[in-house]
Parts: structure tokens; sequence; C-alpha cells
């Protein structure tokens, strides 16, 4: 592809946008509920969209049309169970994580939420978390990593490992100075722009084709199987294990700390069901569009993509349709969607090391300012890790999701659940089923056992494992229950 001067130049403008956002809230941010919470003060639409955002990141708009670019409904398994787990996770977590954790000592992390809630004086429930946030988060932000340096070199014409760095760079600032201000305000931003886009190319697409009548009959043509959720490319049937693997992302949604981060940070628990209903809108549409733009693709592209490259599908039939000025209008989503994940998966995982590891093991005493600032040299060295695992260009943005997906699922999801509602589970039960779970993700992923998806097995793992050792321990202090069950459900 050429090197269009009219995406550079909005390229280079939007990332300069998004930089002067992190510049703007620098000077905003003075402590560390401000860097890491923005002082609890999100409204319904900044919050929704900017969980969104944070969520679906690349993967949304190269991952998964990739996937459905040569599976066509099959890849709707997966979409089914991140709608039903995103509802869920609205529904039944926000609310109550916002209460909780503020009734637990302004709990500024996950971590910080355990050892408070529980009221761990051993540290554990500090490091031990804080240790699978780091393990899976820079798995995950090397994801974006991926799609950032995919998406410069498809477009520019750039070497992999130049692109890579340039658009890992734009993310890495803007994190380092605004904190979560700056990161959920070009989120609110970005999760406007990827919406917008990913409708926009398939809707086009199928005009170019002749309409939705004419682009159903093309892929029936050429792909008949696309239409069949139960039967597979090559005319076998998708088994039960295969489904359950594919819904299993839903489950994941419960321990996603860069998710659940928002529900903290919202004003109030009145403006939930607004956030929900704004969150629920934005998903269906636009994991439908992810898929349309997949199996859409698939018919119009005249060169067919192979490996790796079938997740530059959108990034191609945008480049393919528009004139430069709009394509790199639509382009900017995929940056935009790159950046919201990864910038808020860097923020999580330096506040475990801030806030779990600095504040907790070497400097207890620490200020504000100093927790900040090595907060901020925490967001450059997790970068520099990811990006070093992010230097194989043959990388399957899916798959290093979904490793990671299933790592932080099974070992926080039941966690955070039975913290939340079961008043009988105990600070060891929770320890154990962390303990557990993360390491049941880590173990099956190796052997890939019965083809069922790591995140399956870890979750139900660490639930028995957190059932199991809490009944065999000491119930917990009556007081701490009481606090939590008066008085946070009086506020839900």
């Amino acid at each position: 592809m050429t090197h269009d001067i009219a995406i550079i130049i909005t390229f280079v403008v939007y990332m300069l946008i998004m930089m002067s956002i992190g510049v703007y809230y620098y000077r905003r941010t003075r402590n560390m509920s401000d860097y890491f919470l923005g002082n609890r003060k999100l409204g319904a639409w900044v919050t929704s969209l900017s969980a969104e955002a944070s969520d679906m990141s690349g993967w949304m708009l190269m991952g998964v049309p990739g996937f459905a670019y040569v599976a066509g409904l099959n890849a709707g398994w997966i979409t089914l169970g991140i709608v039903i787990g995103t509802w869920a996770n609205w529904r039944f977590v926000a609310a109550r994580l916002r209460v909780y954790t503020e009734l637990a000592h302004n709990s500024l992390t996950l971590p910080d939420f355990l050892e408070n809630r529980f009221e761990d004086t051993s540290r554990l429930l500090r490091v031990i978390p804080a240790i699978f946030i780091l393990i899976f988060f820079v798995i995950y932000s090397a994801s974006g990593f991926v799609s950032g340096g995919r998406l410069f070199e498809t477009i520019f014409g750039m070497d992999y490992a130049t692109a890579l760095l340039l658009s890992a760079g734009a993310v890495v600032f803007y994190t380092l100075t605004g904190g979560f201000l700056a990161v959920s305000r070009t989120d609110f931003i970005q999760g406007v722009m990827m919406f917008f886009a990913i409708l926009i190319v398939p809707l086009f697409a199928m005009m170019l084709l002749g309409g939705p009548g004419a682009t159903i009959e093309a892929i029936n043509t050429y792909h008949a199987s696309f239409f069949e959720p139960f039967q597979k490319v090559d005319g076998s049937t998708i088994t039960a294990l295969e489904i359950i693997s594919l819904m299993g992302w839903g489950i994941g949604y419960f321990g996603q700390p860069h998710i659940l981060v928002r529900f903290m940070a919202i004003k109030s628990t009145k403006d939930i069901p607004q956030a929900t209903n704004i969150a629920m809108v934005w998903v269906v549409l636009s994991l439908a569009a992810a898929l349309a733009v997949g199996m859409v693709g698939s018919v119009f592209l005249t060169e067919p993509l192979t490996e790796a490259n079938r997740e530059t599908v959108f990034l191609v039939m945008t480049n393919t349709m528009f004139p430069s000025a709009i394509a790199g209008m639509i382009l900017a989503a995929v940056l935009a969607a790159i950046m919201s994940t990864a910038s808020s998966q860097l923020l999580v995982a330096a506040s475990a090391v801030s806030q779990d590891f600095y504040r907790s093991m070497i400097n207890s005493k620490a200020e504000q300012k100093e927790l900040v600032w090595v907060s901020r040299i925490s967001v450059l060295a997790i970068a520099a890790m990811a990006i070093g695992f992010a230097l194989n260009p043959n990388s399957f943005i899916l798959d290093m999701v979904s490793y990671a997906w299933a790592g932080f699922g099974a070992a926080f999801g039941p966690a955070v659940l039975m913290s939340l509602f079961w008043r009988r589970t105990t600070r060891n039960g929770v320890l154990a089923g962390i303990v557990v779970g993360g390491l049941t993700v880590l173990i099956w992923k190796q052997f890939a056992w019965l083809g069922l998806y790591e995140i399956v097995p870890g979750f139900i793992f660490s639930l028995l494992a957190i059932y199991v050792v809490s009944l065999l321990d000491k119930a917990p202090a009556e007081s701490i229950t009481r606090t939590f069950d008066e008085v946070g459900n009086s506020r839900i």
C-alpha cells in the first residue's frame, strides 16, 4: 500500500490530540485516586464507553473479523458469549463492586480491595494477585502492540519493528502523563470512533456488492458453510466442547481488572442502569458488525488473505473502498481501539507494581507523589516487556488475547463474585481460588487437554477451591460481613 499523505496527516493529528489530552490531565493528577480512578467521578456515558473501548480493543476490529473471515458464523459463538458476559457483569457486579471497594477503605486496585475486604495482614492478597496481573497483562498488552504494529505496517508499508515502536510509543506517552483521567476521556472518544468505523465498513462494502441480498448470495455461493453456526468450513459438525470453549469467553468478564476498574470509578450506582443500556447497545451492534466485516470481506476482497494476514481484513477493505481522507479517519479508529485497551492495561499493571509491591513491600510510608512516579516508571518497564513479546510479526492477536483473557477470568472472576455475593468466603478461600485459577490456565494452555479453552476448567476449579477452602476455614469476622451486608446493600 502506498504512503498516502492524507492518511499520514490524519494519523498524526489524531495521535497529537490524544497526547494533548494526556498532557492536560497530567496537570490535574495530584494523587493515586486521581491517577487510578479519576477520583470516582466518571459519568454514565464516559464509564460505559470507556469500559467497552478498553475491553474490545484491536481484537474486535482485527481478531474477530479475522476469525469470521475463515469461519463465518462459527465465530458468532464467541460474540454471543461476550454479549452475555458483558450484560451479566454490568447487571450483577458493577454496583456491588463500586460500593464495596469504597467501603473497603477506598480501595484503588483489585488486590487492594481483596486485602481490605478480608482484613488480610499477611500481604499475600496483594502480592499474589499482583503477580498474576503482571504476567497476564504483559501478554495482553503485547497483543495490543502487535495490532498497532500490523496496522502501521499494512497502511504505511513500514517495517514491522518500526511500526510496533511508533504505535507503542503513543500509547505509553499519554498513559505515562495523564493516568486514569486521560485514559478514560480518550477511551470515550475512541469508543465513539470504533463504533461508527465498525458499522460503516461492512455496510459500504455490501452497497458496492449490490446490496445485502447480493452479498448474502455471494457468501452462500463461495462459502456455503458461513451461515451454518453448527457446521465448520471443512463440513464437520462443531462439537459441544467447541461451543463451550467459544462461549466461555463470557465468564472471563468477571475477572478483567481493566474493565472492573471502570465500575469502581463511576460517580454513583444510580448511573449504572443508564451506563448498562449504553454499553449493551454498543456491544451488540459492534460485535454484529465485526462478524459482518469478516464474512463480507471474504467475498469483497479479490486477493485472499492467508495466515496472520487475515486479521487485516478490516484494514484492507477500508483502504480499498474509501478515499484517503475518509480511510484515514476510519483507520484512526483502529488505532483508537488499540490505544484504549493497551493504555488501560498498562495503567492497571502499573498500579499493581506501585500499590501492591512498592507500597506494601518496600516503602509503606511512600507519599502520593512518589507513588504516582513509581507508577509512571512501571508503565515504561511493563511496556518494554510487552514490546519484547510483540516483536514476532506472525503472532495471532486473537490467540494472545484469549490466553490473557483466560488468565484474568479464571484467577479473579470467581474471587470477585464470591467476595461480593457469599458472606462465608474467607481470605484463605480467595487466595486458594486465585492460585488455582491462574495456575490451571498456565498449565492447561500448554497441553490443550480435550481441546477445551483453558478459561473453563480454570474458572470451575477456582470456584471449587474458594468454596471448599472457605468451608474448611474459620468463618470471617461478623464485623466484616455485617459492614458489607448492611451498609453495602443499603447503597445498591
